[in-house]
């Protein structure tokens, strides 16, 4: 089995330099994946319209404030692949994607790669996601992307969090969720093991405004849900399958498929 795309719950920034279990599973998740390139759709670059990277060398973006100086230290110099970006571009239409100069990685995607490939040598590329645009356009968008994952060998990361209220986090309730937030994750789950294509159904859900009061973080997953529609016999696996500090969901997916 070939891993075509992961969806990861990126929780805080701390992550890319702490040690715990939900870094060590990145870690160990990324060493049985060697992808020719990684396309990464962050819940941190959240734009007007669609881009995506297309630099040689993309720079480490610390979009954050208020953490520890050696957070603000770290480089994850991955380099860009302008190639892959052209076929972002190509493979997303009808959608049109605008070749971008000036962003680069920001911590959504560098946190988690810095574990998942700690020697930054396979090529990484953002694609922005278009806020003004429904769930279901991302989920389709993401089903156009699969082409990437099946012919050009690269790996679709989605990183954002399932479920993600940071103004209810109880920042010493520990690996606990509320039980709204336990049964939105579930139900999200379940969607992306039998149904990806109808992930936007989770927007009727009763948890759904308190799970996702605002869609930055949930839309990554909708590109996963897209290529899992996509791909033949595909199979889901969850790590990282956790809530913390009650509102905050770090579950990932890993999707498979026949090589």
């Amino acid at each position: 089995m070939t891993t075509q795309a992961l969806f990861v719950g990126h929780g805080s920034p701390m992550n890319a330099i702490e040690d715990n279990d939900f870094t060590r599973t990145w870690a160990e998740l990324g060493k049985g994946i060697t992808p020719r390139a990684i396309v990464s759709v962050s819940a941190h670059w959240y734009t007007r319209g669609t881009g995506v990277t297309a630099m040689t060398d993309p720079k480490t973006i610390h979009d954050f404030w208020g953490f520890p100086p050696e957070l603000n230290a770290v480089e994850y110099n991955a380099p860009g692949d302008p190639e892959i970006a052209e076929l972002v571009s190509d493979i997303a239409k009808p959608t049109m994607v605008a070749q971008d100069y000036n962003w680069g990685l920001d911590h959504g995607t560098w946190s988690v790669l810095k574990h998942m490939f700690p020697e930054a040598n396979i090529p990484v590329v953002q694609l922005s996601i278009d806020g003004t645009q429904p769930l279901e356009h991302h989920v389709a968008l993401g089903t156009r992307l699969a082409r990437l994952a099946q012919e050009n060998d690269v790996l679709i990361v989605g990183s954002g969090n399932v479920v993600h209220n940071l103004s209810m986090v109880q920042w010493h309730a520990g690996n606990t969720g509320f039980d709204w937030a336990d049964a939105f994750d579930e139900d999200a789950a379940e969607l992306m093991k039998t149904d990806p294509e109808r992930l936007a159904a989770l927007t009727d859900h009763e948890a759904y405004s308190r799970a996702v009061p605002t869609p930055d973080h949930f839309l990554p997953l909708a590109y996963v849900a897209g290529v899992t529609a996509a791909l033949d016999n595909a199979t889901v696996e969850e790590f990282n399958k956790q809530r913390t500090m009650g509102s905050l969901s770090m579950t990932g997916f890993a999707v498979h498929s026949a090589a």
